[in-house]
């Protein structure tokens, strides 16, 4: 499909026209610049001759709740929640995050549509917008779509100007308050398309590929294609199909005819020899190319990319991908992107796949909505199998204003749009339809989840469905559990043994695991298990033995997962820390986001990415110490040093003095998975550790040095060139460090940030949960040494120079390049 960016602007006397290929059948335009937005209730926003000149220009994607201020008395929720084992009500002061999200927001966009002339069809797709979507097109009400996290669509052709004509497109948008667990984002904050097409078309979604014959000579693809057409016409349709290889070479083609009985869908099947299989280590990807004749006569050309891969969910043998059997190493995440807020982001998605994937991840769990479609096209691409999950509520509410007042009218309809947008997905590997649903512990439960179930598997009957179940108890006894594909539960290792004897399925899955809770570069003394600990600072060790009230370190996990052939793999609860659910600082400001990330809120790695590295990722060493060695006052104080490493030895020394070489053990958990030296005292100097080998071999090492006073800045930046687009970011880690370079651990300077040349800043986060400073603005303190300032590209080759300075410290400058995609 042609990919074009409309352009648009505001005024009547001026609105952008573009010119398109005449080779060109279908038109995608894709709305993202100069609409106009502005909080509050505006109705008479929907007539054309509405003045707007006032209000703020910004591009969508777009997050309106983003810049604060932080308050905690935004969407203060007094409430008991049953899923942390609260007997009675507390208010919540962070659960959403302290930002101002409750409330309306109202978008314009004025634009033309080049060659849309009689017998053109226009439909209008919103990949989510949050939420409560009432949309009007000139001034008459194209649709409404309530649910905020779901891609929807409509045919506004009868609504549509002709060619030459100016359009008024206007999105009213609500948030009500109770309304959510977490941040939710507001605004339009995915991409809106608008699709033209001859009257004869293929639709949105309107491809469905199947490989249900996969051998080494051999694949057999299957792809059934819906047609919309005026008069419901088939004699004179017929349908070119090839297949290209991942390097664009066609490697199978097909021509059908639809036939009278055809309902308006053709269905093929097409034989791609040798075919390369699709996997988390190999994600290779192949495309359809469709193009649909009315005679002679080219009405439309589409294009579906999918893989080739197969999937088994066995009793006895659990889970295999391409016939071999493996275990999901999977992490929830939520949609938000910290600093940036909803607002959808191709680069910050990427990045933070690409950090989950050094970790040795293979699955993402889309907690607890359907997922924006960039990032299920990024697992494709990157190698991620996906858990696509729907629904946080059925009937029973957990939160005041939830889902549960539109299940019985939208549930369907939400769960057809999610299926058909993602089912040629090759990364998507099961479908769920909740989490925790209180509806486990109802009457008549089990039926709601058969039926859900049911609707997955009629609009994609090659992928399982499973639901993550926290009431374990009454999922077991209330055949709630039985009736599901594949029984996850949340927090319950313990249980495994239990469940899977009981149920009939024969596996398990930890669909929600571990909820450790740190914070990156703070440890506590004495270092000690801690379940809801809190501390006057409202932060959590990052020695990861701190846990909730209904969960477990990551040991405990993983003990199951290696011990138990049956369970099929964990998604620990979170790859990254996320805007709300606080806890357990939840009820004591400030505190805005959570902590059971793996990586903070700025995207840096804690101290627990590496315990989950030195398992997960089989194909590189992990070797990491903790904690730092800068403990002023603490001198002959005992301060525990942990080592995370896939090597089974390492020996610790203290400015040279050996204190013992530790080798992984059954002794307990813990013991298993980390080397741990508990009873060092602190003294200024080096910490070294030394790693060995099976045989007993040196094999790596790593020293830490206590930090002298800070001197300067050190930038480092994830991407040193730029796509030219005005959307690319760069994430620029900031350190503040002694003049040896060594990162001074408690430093908390106020850093500020310019930005000059072919770029502009974006965003900036540290980490600190407790920080009601803004992202958007051009400073902020450090958390623990370190934050990440966030650079955009403009449109235009050339170069950017980020300077980050601070009083006392010499700044740090760095540039990078920005070029126009050729």
């Amino acid at each position: 499909m042609t990919r074009l960016k409309i352009i648009s602007c505001f005024s009547l006397l001026f609105l952008a026209t573009f010119q398109l290929s005449a080779q060109s059948i279908r038109k995608e335009y894709i709305l993202d610049k100069n609409w106009k937005f502005k909080k509050g209730d505006h109705p008479e926003a929907i007539e054309d001759r509405f003045n707007d000149l006032k209000w703020e220009t910004v591009s969508v994607p777009h997050d309106w709740a983003i810049k604060g201020p932080f308050d905690g008395s935004n969407d203060l929720q007094k409430v008991k929640i049953e899923q942390n084992m609260e007997k009675e009500e507390s208010v919540k002061s962070g659960r959403t995050g302290g930002l101002p999200f409750v409330g309306t927001g109202w978008y314009r966009l004025k634009f033309r549509v080049p060659g849309f002339l009689p017998g053109k069809k226009a439909i209008l797709q919103f990949d989510g917008a949050m939420s409560h979507a009432r949309v009007y097109i000139n001034g008459k009400e194209a649709g409404y779509w309530p649910y905020g996290y779901n891609s929807f669509y409509f045919d506004v052709t009868s609504l549509l100007n002709p060619a030459g004509e100016a359009n008024t497109l206007a999105v009213r948008l609500e948030n009500f308050s109770q309304s959510s667990r977490w941040y939710p984002g507001a605004g339009i904050y995915r991409n809106v398309h608008l699709f033209v097409t001859e009257d004869v078309y293929i639709p949105v979604w309107g491809t469905y590929v199947t490989t249900p014959v996969i051998n080494k000579e051999f694949a057999k693809v299957n792809l059934k294609t819906r047609v919309e057409a005026a008069a419901a016409k088939y004699s004179d349709l017929h349908l070119e199909t090839e297949i290209r290889n991942s390097q664009g070479t066609v490697v199978a083609t097909l021509k059908s005819a639809l036939g009278e009985t055809d309902g308006l869908q053709f269905d093929q099947n097409l034989i791609v020899k040798s075919p390369s299989l699709w996997s988390p280590e190999t994600p290779v990807l192949y495309t359809a190319v469709s193009r649909l004749y009315q005679g002679t006569t080219l009405k439309d050309e589409y294009k579906t990319r999918f893989g080739i891969r197969s999937i088994k969910y066995e009793a006895g043998k659990g889970f295999s991908l391409n016939g071999e059997v493996r275990k999901f190493k999977g992490v929830c995440n939520h949609h938000d992107l910290g600093p940036l807020g909803a607002a959808v982001n191709v680069s910050a998605l990427r990045r933070q796949l690409s950090l989950l994937k050094d970790m040795g991840c293979d699955a993402i769990r889309t907690s607890h909505n359907m997922p924006a479609p960039e990032l299920v096209a990024l697992c494709d691409e990157m190698g991620f199998m996906m858990m696509v999950e729907s629904f946080d509520e059925w009937k029973t509410p957990k939160v005041k204003n939830g889902y549960s007042a539109y299940f019985d009218e939208w549930a369907e309809k939400d769960l057809i749009n999610m299926i058909h947008r993602d089912r040629n997905s090759p990364s998507v590997v099961m479908w769920s339809i909740g989490n925790e649903v209180p509806d486990q512990s109802a009457e008549g439960g089990n039926k709601i989840a058969k039926m859900l179930q049911d609707i997955c598997h009629r609009e994609d009957p090659t992928r399982p469905v499973t639901v993550g179940m926290d009431r374990i108890n009454d999922a077991l006894t209330k055949n709630f559990a039985a009736i599901l594909d594949v029984p996850g539960f949340n927090y319950k290792p313990t249980w495994y043994e239990k469940a899977n004897n009981t149920l009939p399925q024969g596996f398990i899955l930890g669909t929600e695991t571990a909820s450790t809770v740190s914070s990156r570069g703070v440890y506590k003394f004495p270092v000690e298990f801690q379940k809801m600990k809190q501390y006057d600072d409202n932060q959590s060790s990052s020695y990861d033995f701190e846990y909730c009230n209904w969960s477990q370190v990551p040991d405990d996990e993983f003990v199951k997962q290696d011990d138990l052939p049956f369970v099929i793999g964990e998604f620990v609860w979170t790859g990254f820390d996320y805007l709300g659910e606080p806890t357990p600082y939840d009820s004591k400001w400030p505190s805005h986001s959570s902590y059971f990330g793996i990586i903070d809120l700025a995207g840096i790695p804690k101290d627990r990415y590496f315990l989950y590295r030195s398992k997960w990722n089989t194909e590189k060493p992990t070797l990491h110490v903790l904690p730092h060695w800068t403990w002023p006052g603490r001198e002959g104080q005992v301060t525990p040093v942990f080592c995370y490493t896939s090597y089974p030895s390492a020996e610790l020394f203290v400015n040279g003095k050996s204190m013992g070489r530790q080798s992984k053990n059954k002794t307990n958990n813990q013991t298993r998975y980390r080397l741990m030296w508990n009873d060092v005292t602190y003294e200024p100097g080096t910490i070294k550790v030394v790693a060995y080998d099976e045989k007993g071999n040196q094999v790596a090492s790593q020293e830490i040095k206590t930090a002298g006073k800070p001197h300067h800045i050190e930038l480092t930046a994830d991407r040193t060139e730029l796509s030219a687009d005005g959307k690319d970011l760069s994430f620029v880690t900031a350190r503040v460090v002694d003049a040896e370079g060594n990162v001074c651990p408690d430093a908390s300077n106020l850093l500020s940030f310019k930005v000059k040349g072919a770029g502009r800043y974006k965003a900036a986060a540290n980490g600190d949960a407790t920080s009601l400073e803004l992202f958007h603005l051009p400073y902020m303190h450090a958390f623990k040494g370190m934050l990440v300032a966030v650079v955009e590209s403009s449109e235009k080759d050339g170069e950017m120079k980020l300077s980050v300075s601070s009083k006392g410290l010499k700044p740090g400058v760095l540039t990078i390049k920005t070029v126009a995609d050729q």
